[in-house]
């Protein structure tokens, strides 16, 4: 409710937040194909397992007290926590309590990472190191060295999706044991009236959408100075570009269409860049200058809580956007002309 003379707060553009986490997720998953195909399967593990190891660190213990399950047994707090945030986040995902010992999670396909026919790129490792950089890291990082993790099945090996237990064992598990596979083992099945439910008064609608957006957004924080760590400036940076582009050629009708189209040209274009950087919270200032536009943002939401970054990560993401420009009008000149990672007060774009 608004008094009398106070302005109403602007509505939220669910479109914009729809359409920057379909560009994140893309990317994200484009990314990883990328590594696989060009930098190969063990690389591409690293990669996942530290962007995961990243998350874990800074998202799990959080997160178990947001969601409120951080006075459960660990094994069964570790499950839910994961059935809870990521079926906040837009994942298919089931959950199975056995005992206070042990509890199942289970994520069947269609795999929200690999969506689509993404999933015949990704090799067993890299779906593994997902599991050691977050699943295996949990016991740790509780302080419980007896809660380890069984995977029971990957989709990526024909598996009718990735999912496994957290078990709490009766003596301390080595680091190597933190993370097992048992394939002979099954989840049960998935009752969703037995399952946890997130209070509505504290999830409504506003929030679960930005949710669904940042939730994609922060795996790209992550995976994006992962690979510029990992492979270095020269070949990560210009890997992580390579895709970025090819991602925001192909998801441009898709993002145009979820924002109700996009006017032709330089400026139409503009427009949109401007909308979905407010999309992403940043702010963005627009200019049209006759057949041609500039728009300034002093934010970039994105990467604003990793410090010291490679100049190769603005680069590779601002691909994103020369990506989508080309696919709009490839005849658009996209031009940086201020950049705040080198000393301007803002980042800078014109488009002609």
């Amino acid at each position: 409710m608004t008094s009398a003379g106070l302005a109403a707060r602007p509505a939220a553009d669910a479109a914009a937040y729809r359409a920057v986490e379909h560009i994140y997720h893309s990317y994200l998953t484009g990314l990883i194909l990328m590594l696989a195909s060009r930098a190969g399967a063990p690389r591409a593990a690293k990669v996942v397992f530290r962007t995961f190891r990243r998350q874990q660190l800074a998202r799990f213990l959080p997160g178990l007290k947001k969601l409120g399950l951080d006075q459960l047994p660990h094994a069964v707090a570790c499950a839910q926590y994961h059935y809870l945030s990521n079926q906040v986040g837009g994942v298919k995902v089931e959950y199975v309590y056995e005992n206070d010992r042990k509890a199942w999670v289970r994520y069947p396909p269609p795999r929200w990472i690999w969506s689509g026919t993404a999933i015949c790129g990704i090799p067993s490792e890299v779906s593994r190191a997902m599991l050691r950089g977050w699943h295996a890291n949990n016991g740790a990082v509780l302080g419980n060295p007896k809660l380890g993790f069984v995977c029971t099945g990957q989709t990526v090996d024909g598996q009718p999706g990735l999912e496994g237990y957290y078990k709490e064992w009766d003596h301390d598990l080595a680091p190597e044991e933190r993370l097992q596979f048992s394939p002979g083992e099954r989840c049960p099945p998935f009752r969703a009236d037995l399952a946890p439910r997130l209070p509505e008064n504290t999830w409504p609608e506003e929030r679960l959408q930005k949710v669904l957006r940042n939730y994609a957004m922060e795996y790209v924080t992550s995976i994006v100075p992962e690979t510029i760590a990992v492979l270095g400036p020269e070949e990560g940076g210009h890997l992580a570009a390579a895709a970025a582009r090819l991602v925001g050629m192909h998801t441009f009708d898709d993002v145009a269409a979820m924002l109700g189209g996009v006017e032709a040209g330089a400026v139409g274009f503009a427009k949109a860049f401007a909308r979905l950087a407010r999309g992403q919270d940043d702010d963005a200032e627009l200019r049209i200058e006759g057949s041609g536009a500039t728009v300034r943002q002093t934010s970039w939401r994105l990467m604003a809580e990793r410090e010291a970054l490679s100049p190769a990560v603005f680069d590779a993401w601002n691909e994103l956007w020369v990506g989508a420009a080309l696919a709009h009008d490839r005849f658009i000149r996209v031009d940086l002309t201020e950049r705040r990672d080198r000393g301007d007060s803002h980042w800078g774009w014109q488009f002609r």
